[in-house]
């Protein structure tokens, strides 16, 4: 998305995806971030959405001070990246597809609530095995958004149309998907793969703008600071 731009890689070893396989990977965060400050990098981005999420939104929020704090660079997650790209095309009522099983999907919605964004429909693959999101095509994710803005705006008495589809798990292959969503549906689509790279972008002060990956992308500015 970026081919300017050096992105050095520093793994933490998510087992699978259930807390316990998180667990061993969340204590490797903060010492990643240290070996990552030595490289001499402008800013860091946690990549992984349910990792950074799993434990709650305020465990979520006290991991990026202690980045911050920790690093004194700017810093940012997955997590927040989704939160900020939902922000950014105006997406309050939202669809959700996901990779998880219905225990991490409890905690994507707790972190969506308290950034006050509310979940009308969520769809899942119901992985558990890491390498699992990586195994799904551009078809199936495109499958399983629509049916998750279907059922969003089939619910009755619905009041509020969905006004927007987020895709989380950075390791489901989306960088081909959200321009098609979005002319199908007429709605924004937010994904942790590529919103943690336009948000990567705009911590080191550029706005994150590219052509031809959606709407999120096609009408970024720079930040302001």
């Amino acid at each position: 998305m970026y081919p300017g731009v050096r992105f050095i890689p520093r793994g933490v070893g998510v087992r699978a995806l259930t807390p316990e396989g998180y667990d061993p990977a969340w204590d490797g965060i903060l010492p990643a971030a240290d070996y990552l400050a030595r490289q001499n990098v402008d800013a860091i981005m946690v990549i992984g959405t349910s990792l950074t999420f799993y434990r709650g939104p305020e465990a979520h929020a006290r991991l990026l001070e202690d980045l911050r704090k920790r690093t004194g660079l700017p810093s940012s997650t997955m997590s927040q990246a989704i939160l900020d790209g939902l922000r950014e095309v105006g997406s309050r009522h939202v669809a959700v597809a996901t990779a998880y099983s219905d225990v991490v999907n409890r905690r994507l919605k707790e972190l969506l609530a308290a950034a006050g964004i509310d979940v009308l429909s969520l769809e899942c693959f119901d992985l558990l095995e890491f390498g699992g999101p990586a195994k799904k095509s551009e078809d199936d994710i495109i499958a399983l958004s629509s049916s998750a803005l279907a059922k969003a705006n089939a619910r009755p008495n619905a009041k509020m149309p969905a006004e927007g589809l987020l895709i989380s798990c950075g390791g489901l292959r989306t960088l081909g998907v959200a321009q098609p969503l979005e002319a199908r549906h007429g709605v924004p689509v937010v994904s942790s793969a590529t919103a943690a790279l336009w948000a990567a972008m705009r911590l080191v002060g550029e706005s994150g703008h590219l052509a031809g990956y959606g709407r999120l992308f096609e009408q970024a500015k720079a930040p302001v600071n």
